[in-house]
């Protein structure tokens, strides 16, 4: 940055800085509002995956292979889960239904609501 003569900031310097605080602010923006990526490790009794405002949470899950996960729709709309590959499937889940699966190979399923396809998750499966 310069300064002018008298010390202060050149309209130069004033309007780079308002860019660079007007593009921080819009990048913090859209982290708080739109990033939903959460990682998390089963609980040893309670290895869920719930379903709420149109997300899955946590968005990724970690198991030790042969655990059940179960999906418990919390959201006031129908939705389903469906495996990628057709490892496996729900059926339509009403709110406060579930749906269990049991995760026996180490590998990542990854899976999505049948209903409204942007809503994706993963189980991580673990040895």
């Amino acid at each position: 940055m310069t300064r002018n003569l008298e010390g202060r900031l050149s309209r130069a310097d004033i309007g780079w800085l308002a860019a660079a605080i007007f593009v921080l602010f819009i990048g913090m923006t859209f982290v708080l509002f739109f990033d939903q990526t959460v990682v998390a490790w089963a609980d040893n009794a309670n290895p869920n995956v719930g379903i709420a405002n149109f997300a899955f949470t946590p968005a990724a899950l970690t198991v030790k292979s042969g655990e059940t996960v179960t999906f418990e729709n919390r959201d006031s709309t129908v939705h389903s889960i469906v495996g990628v590959g057709g490892f496996f499937r729900s059926q339509p889940l009403d709110t406060d239904d579930k749906f269990s699966f049991k995760f026996d190979k180490p590998g990542e399923y990854s899976y999505f609501c049948g209903l409204h396809p942007y809503m994706k998750g993963k189980v991580v499966v673990v040895p």
